[in-house]
């Protein structure tokens, strides 16, 4: 669904201009949310219409849980989500203009912002919570509680290996039985350039899904599985595999669990990770994707909603801040009322 002429849209500077503007102009201004005579939520009167909300499985529950306490505010809009991975709902909705709002565990590619250009879509990129990706093996894998990042190559690289003892000696003779996310996810992405380094050099053979319970059946059902997905998934089946700690050489750190604490405090490395939702500048004319995303960026540091409810690390107050600047200057763009 890609087209190829487009001129090039650096994703460096249209970010950098966006959040840097942004802060500078409009600090503080989501906390007045009906200052303008732009429509519907800005003049006070009710917020009605559709959103449609594609892109990562792993933001897919923390949208979910926005959108259940905003309905609450504004009932009479309605929100869908659907889980279609990151790249896949940049490549196939977002950036072909079909849907307002991605949800991304990774930051978008330069050749999706090339893509978006090529349809007038002008991606507004919204930090909206921290991941603790998690790996995970069977309940019954009592030989591992620690991997380290050069292990998690070897095992997960092009040529990978094909045993456990091919990893440690100590590890059993046994075959490994791999499940992680499909090529098209944000996770996997990001997975395969924090642990193999370099883009798309991710084994082949293993099973790729886009559901993540498929991962907790499979690693589940065999001894000797092994898997990865995003934290609150792992914090939503904890009795059913086991997290491992990760050891990373650029750190002193030795072994430390995947846990939000650990996350927050910037010790898991390097599977800790920005979340994002991104949303298409034009649409923000519209009152309820503008409610939506200022009701988004307010909560984005609950604990009860993101945290409690989900099992991300929220953002904290100067990260929101910068968010909110972000928005509220693109939908400033958005309505006419600034310039780039």
């Amino acid at each position: 669904m890609r087209r190829e002429t487009a001129p090039r849209v650096s994703r460096r500077n249209f970010l950098l201009g966006a959040g840097t503007t942004g802060v500078a102009a409009l600090s503080g201004c989501i906390q007045r949310r009906s200052e303008y005579d732009g429509g519907d939520g800005e003049t006070g009167g009710p917020v009605t219409g559709e959103i449609a909300v594609a892109g990562s499985s792993t933001v897919f529950p923390l949208t979910r849980t926005m959108r259940v306490e905003f309905q609450k505010e504004y009932p009479e809009v309605d929100i869908s989500v659907s889980s279609t991975g990151t790249g896949g709902g940049f490549g196939n909705f977002f950036c072909t203009g079909d849907r307002a709002l991605n949800n991304a565990s990774r930051p978008i590619k330069d050749s999706e912002v090339e893509q978006c250009g090529e349809n007038g879509i002008e991606p507004v990129e919204l930090r909206v919570a921290t991941d603790a990706m998690t790996v995970v093996v069977n309940n019954d894998a009592d030989w591992v509680d620690c991997v380290t990042v050069d292990e998690l190559a070897q095992i997960w690289g092009p040529d990978g290996a094909d045993r456990w003892s091919d990893v440690r000696e100590d590890w059993p003779d046994e075959p490994f039985e791999l499940y992680g996310p499909a090529s098209t996810s944000g996770t996997f992405d990001y997975f395969t350039e924090s642990i193999i380094g370099e883009e798309d050099a991710h084994r082949e053979d293993y099973q790729p899904t886009e559901d993540d319970n498929t991962i907790v059946t499979g690693v589940s059902g065999d001894d000797h599985g092994m898997g990865y997905f995003g934290f609150a998934h792992y914090q939503g089946n904890s009795d059913a595999v086991k997290a491992l700690e990760i050891e990373d050489p650029e750190t002193e750190n030795g072994c430390v669990a995947p846990t939000l604490e650990n996350a927050a405090a910037g010790d898991y490395t390097p599977l800790s990770r920005p979340l994002f939702l991104y949303v298409s500048r034009d649409a923000l004319q519209r009152p309820a994707v503008r409610e939506f995303c200022r009701f988004y960026v307010r909560n984005a540091t609950s604990r009860a909603l993101v945290s409690d409810a989900v099992g991300y690390v929220p953002l904290t107050e100067e990260q929101r801040s910068i968010q909110r600047g972000r928005l509220e200057h693109a939908i400033d763009i958005a309505n006419g009322r600034a310039t780039e």
